[in-house]
């Protein structure tokens, strides 16, 4: 088996230290996405031991934020720097290069500033909020979420710029891909969560990356690097934001 894209994509969405060698070329580069949902599973577990640690030694509204910290650092931000990117394009009420633009400036404006505040304090309250018997369950599909969707989006939809990093990351649509990605999502959500949970859980992430992937489209005829990032961040919130509801409304 060449795992040569497995090395690239947990190079590509981690700050572990992957040597290069590892990874291959551009072909294996281009084949890196199928191997996301499963690095997704390894960010999720190392964030579970990383809790239970946390958990053991402090308060757990200290825990959530230093864990929400390590979610944070396992991808060097990578993803928090896509929301802010996209957010300041796509609410800029400017036209399709334009946002282009926006999202190619390093700088992060108000808007941008605002979603980064905003996901944070929502990840923190539904942390804070979720019952402590489906917690590491929750934490460990939370990056599940985020990367399952990102190698079906990145597919499915037309890249929006002529040249970029993640132009390497764009192929004809797979129903490989696209079934491996939902293998993924599925067993663990039902394995971890029970049928009805897991079902609500799987229904709102797929309902989810194919109405923000819409958006995109509509925007700017495609996807970029940003707003794949920016999918990321918004599809890790589903978990614990349909956990949260369903404790809520006293259905689990």
């Amino acid at each position: 088996m060449n795992l040569k894209p497995f090395f690239s994509a947990l190079r590509f969405l981690t700050i572990l230290p992957v040597p290069e060698s590892w990874c291959g070329d551009e072909a294996s580069f281009l084949k890196s996405p199928d191997w996301y949902p499963l690095v997704g599973l390894l960010i999720g577990l190392l964030m579970v031991v990383v809790d239970l640690v946390l958990c053991w030694l402090l308060p757990v509204p200290v825990a959530s934020v230093l864990l929400l910290l390590a979610m944070i650092s396992i991808s060097g931000a990578l993803h928090l720097d896509g929301l802010a990117d996209s957010a300041d394009a796509f609410f800029s009420s400017r036209g399709r290069e334009r946002m282009l633009e926006i999202m190619k400036d390093s700088r992060s404006g108000p808007m941008g500033v605002t979603a980064i505040v905003f996901i944070l304090l929502l990840k923190l309250m539904l942390l804070l909020s979720l019952p402590q018997a489906w917690r590491w369950q929750v934490v460990l599909l939370m990056p599940v979420a985020g990367r399952c969707v990102l190698p079906v989006i990145s597919s499915w939809l037309p890249y929006a710029r002529r040249e970029g990093t993640a132009a390497f990351t764009r192929s004809s649509f797979s129903w490989l891909r696209l079934i491996s990605a939902l293998a993924v999502l599925l067993i663990p959500s039902f394995a971890l969560l029970g049928w009805k949970a897991g079902l609500f859980v799987i229904a709102t992430v797929c309902f989810g990356g194919w109405l923000l992937s819409l958006y995109s489209h509509r925007k700017i005829g495609g996807f970029t690097g940003d707003t794949l990032g920016a999918i990321c961040e918004l599809m890790e919130l589903l978990p614990v934001l349909c956990i949260v509801v369903l404790a809520h409304q006293g259905m689990i």
